[in-house]
């Protein structure tokens, strides 16, 4: 069973911004979203959350559209966004318990997996912290924590190496590995390939709204005639050299 993305096509207002995007991720599968600021990468997660209605096209996981059957499609999903959602009044510790309840958990089970992913972030000793306390890091910790408390099959990723110390982006990567053992789909855009690529092997590109090429880091290269010494820097000068001339 896949999440599947059928000829999406949306934006704001009538207007499209992402047009005919045609995405499957298998189980075991991570797949990175790359391209320009604009490019369509935050509408695409938009449509994946259910936060826009597709103009056309169609969403599925396991089978599951998200158009007719959109809670138990979100119920198999875990979201860890760019800019950390905090809610001011809750602990550490509350925040983890909207999780489990959320997702209907059993909380023995549930604290159990939670105090190891709290100790590998460091979190342990925090859970009666409130956010005002917790750095940008910390907080990005919290919603990583969160995400793969879930029992969820299907993770959206959205630039999550932001704020993180080397430290968090290692353990953050090993998760990612031990997910994509444990059969998770996962869905990660990012501008930091380096990162990125110790635990994604495939990777799509989304320039003005449309998929021009899925493919391994090397695939991609050949595609745009970039030399395997030539930096992703490189490919990004080249898609803002195409959209300048276009």
């Amino acid at each position: 069973m896949t999440l599947k993305i059928e000829h999406l096509t949306g934006g704001y207002s009538g207007t499209p911004v992402i047009k005919d995007i045609n995405l499957t991720i298998k189980p075991g599968e991570a797949l990175g979203l790359i391209g320009l600021n604009g490019a369509g990468k935050s509408t695409t997660i938009k449509h994946l959350l259910g936060l826009l209605r597709p103009q056309q096209g169609k969403i599925s996981l396991d089978g599951i559209s998200l158009a007719t059957e959109p809670s138990k499609f979100k119920k198999k999903l875990a979201y860890i966004p760019e800019t950390p959602v905090i809610y001011p009044e809750l602990t550490l510790k509350e925040h983890l318990e909207l999780t489990m309840l959320a997702y209907d958990l059993d909380l023995d089970e549930a604290w159990e997996k939670a105090h190891r992913l709290l100790k590998t972030f460091r979190l342990d000793d925090k859970l009666d912290w409130l956010p005002v306390h917790f750095s940008k890091g910390m907080q990005q910790k919290v919603m990583i924590t969160a995400a793969f408390l879930a029992p969820a099959k299907l993770l959206v990723i959205d630039e999550p190496f932001t704020g993180l110390d080397p430290l968090a982006v290692a353990n953050f990567i090993d998760l990612i590995r031990q997910g994509k053992q444990e059969g998770k789909e996962i869905l990660m855009t990012t501008h930091v390939l380096a990162d990125a690529q110790q635990a994604i092997s495939n990777y799509a590109v989304l320039n003005r709204g449309t998929i021009e090429v899925v493919g391994t880091l090397d695939e991609i290269r050949r595609h745009y005639g970039l030399k395997a010494t030539d930096s992703f820097d490189r490919l990004y000068q080249l898609l803002y050299q195409e959209q300048s001339n276009a």
